[in-house]
């Protein structure tokens, strides 16, 4: 894997965590790419997990929501859900992620880099504690499901 597609995580404080990659396709395909349920689904879930997403309803959109499920089947399953604060194509999606009871807001980011999409992943966490449980739990995916995003992209620029 060559450093310019390099997946970072960086914790900034606390309770805010930031992540970093350049993809190697244009912003309005990246953003596709995480706006689309039937693209999403493709990439989100790390494949080494072994647990498949058995559903995503996504309503990218300011008020709108999501919700996503995964397990091997319905009676062992999760579901992770919450509503879209600010959807601004092809630049800017910020949900919140409701399921904990806590709330957590992810804000992504995408910019334009002559061609490739920088992209910033930052997650603003409700607590130290849940900040630390995200650095060992979901963020340690963060750098499959790039990787698996950036498969995506080669196909779609195909």
């Amino acid at each position: 894997m060559s450093a310019k597609n390099e997946t970072r995580v960086e914790r900034k404080s606390d309770v805010e965590l930031v992540v970093t990659r350049l993809f190697d396709g244009p912003t309005h395909i990246v953003f596709e790419a995480w706006s689309k349920a039937e693209l999403f689904q493709r990439w989100w879930v790390p494949k080494t997990l072994g647990v498949p997403l058995r559903a995503c309803e996504m309503d990218v959109r300011t008020g709108g929501g999501y919700r996503l499920e995964f397990g091997l089947d319905a009676a062992n399953s999760m579901a992770f859900f919450g509503k879209y604060i600010e959807v601004t194509p092809p630049s800017k999606i910020v949900w919140t992620n409701e399921e904990a009871g806590e709330i957590t807001v992810t804000t992504v980011t995408f910019d334009d880099q002559g061609g490739k999409t920088l992209l910033t992943f930052s997650e603003l966490y409700p607590s130290k504690e849940a900040c630390d449980e995200a650095i060992t739990g979901s963020a340690a995916g963060l750098p499959e499901q790039f990787e698996q995003l950036d498969a995506l992209l080669v196909e779609l620029a195909a």
